[in-house]
């Protein structure tokens, strides 16, 4: 059997997703040795990181030793993000940028590196469910490189716009310093907890728990539990610090049960559940080399609990649930799903609406007071008037 390469990487066009917050993704068709295609899904930011550790395997070529030498194509890092404009211009960049790359030396166009980074992924394989609310648009480069949609162009993404709670001071290059009251915009949410963000002329990614929205302290777009699990695996031992926290040692399999946006996930340990990082989960029978190569770049953010002089500018705190509530619901779906024989959506659904959201029970609604004689006669119709109104 031959050595593993590429033959080519062409760029199809990018998509327009909303889950689990609105943001672009481009589409590769990748042509391998073998004679197998295989499209696959990789944001911007991912393919800058690419591009930045690929100038680090390579000084020389990246012309950080001499710039004369250099053969690694440039590509610019992200800037302001003005939505599907931006996805759309790049397309051109991208194309030239994997095209130059393709032609280099084997040692650089068919490295690990770049070999892994394009393998199929899961999240490659996954098709929108019929249960979201919106699927993602598909724009695709035409022969003569314009991009044709199903629908019309809209304008620019609005960013979303979130508040420091507290001084946060970067440890890589690739981070961001926060002070406390700084306003950012949110250009990418990533399941590991870390966001990247910009401030003016400033941009790198920033723990989720150092941020909170402005008009809530609440994040509207955590999901809700999962109480059924998805199955996991560790990759990285971890202690447990605060009590909530659950201790794990490498390759253990366990559920998660609800995939908080801080990069904290409640997960199920036997019938035991607690806060994990989920830097340290990989997906059951997916390949850890790449999540472990993340670790070591960056490691998992600090939680909200855990920041000292926090100062927020809403008057109560965000709604979490306590680990009481998830391990009361959590025995209760088990339970349930022992007497089945099997697991079941509908008993996850049960379990939701049988346990209440909050520790508090829901405030019931007001009963508005009766109008008065006189607001009946004066909205009512004619006919009603006549029947109440005694004749003269």
């Amino acid at each position: 059997m031959g050595d593993i390469f590429i033959r080519q990487i062409a760029l199809l066009g990018f998509e327009k997703r909303f889950v689990p917050s609105q943001h672009y993704v481009y589409m590769f068709l990748v042509k391998w040795q073998d004679l197998s295609e295989k499209v696959v899904y990789r944001r911007f930011t991912e393919i800058y990181e690419f591009h930045k550790t690929l100038k680090e395997m390579f000084p020389i070529e990246a012309g950080d030793i001499n710039p004369e030498n250099r053969i690694i194509p440039h590509l610019p890092a992200p800037r302001w993000f003005d939505g599907q404009r931006t996805a759309e211009s790049r397309q051109g960049t991208l194309t030239e940028y994997y095209n130059t790359l393709m032609g280099l030396p084997v040692k650089i166009s068919r490295c690990p590196h770049l070999l892994n980074f394009f393998k199929v992924r899961p999240d490659d394989l996954k098709l929108p469910t019929d249960s979201q609310v919106k699927k993602p648009e598909t724009y695709l480069v035409s022969k003569d490189g314009k991009t044709n949609a199903a629908a019309d162009i809209t304008g620019p993404i609005i960013l979303q716009t979130y508040r420091a709670i507290a001084d946060y001071g970067k440890s890589s290059d690739s981070e961001m310093a926060l002070a406390t009251g700084d306003v950012v915009d949110v250009v990418e949410k990533s399941e590991s907890g870390w966001w990247f963000c910009q401030m003016k002329t400033k941009r790198g990614w920033v723990p989720a728990s150092y941020l909170e929205p402005l008009d809530s302290p609440d994040e509207p777009e955590d999901p809700e539990p999962n109480y059924a699990g998805e199955p996991y695996v560790t990759i990285k031992a971890y202690t447990s610090i605060l009590e909530d926290e659950i201790s794990l040692k490498e390759g253990e399999t366990i559920e998660v049960i609800h995939k908080l946006l801080d990069g904290w996930w409640v997960i199920r340990k036997d019938d035991v559940t607690g806060y994990f990082p989920s830097m340290y989960l990989q997906k059951a029978g997916q390949d850890i080399g790449q999540a472990q190569r993340q670790i070591k770049s960056r490691g998992a953010p600090p939680r909200r609990s855990s920041i000292r002089n926090a100062h927020s500018i809403h008057q109560r705190s965000r709604k979490r649930l306590s680990q009481d509530t998830y391990r009361r619901n959590s025995v209760r779906f088990l339970q349930q799903r022992r007497r089945q024989g099997r697991p079941g959506p509908q008993s996850a659904g049960s379990m939701l609406k049988e346990e209440p959201q909050t520790d508090r029970s829901k405030p019931q609604p007001a009963v508005p007071p009766r109008p008065s004689t006189d607001l009946i006669l004066h909205r009512c119709s004619e006919s009603t008037k006549r029947k109440l109104t005694p004749s003269a």
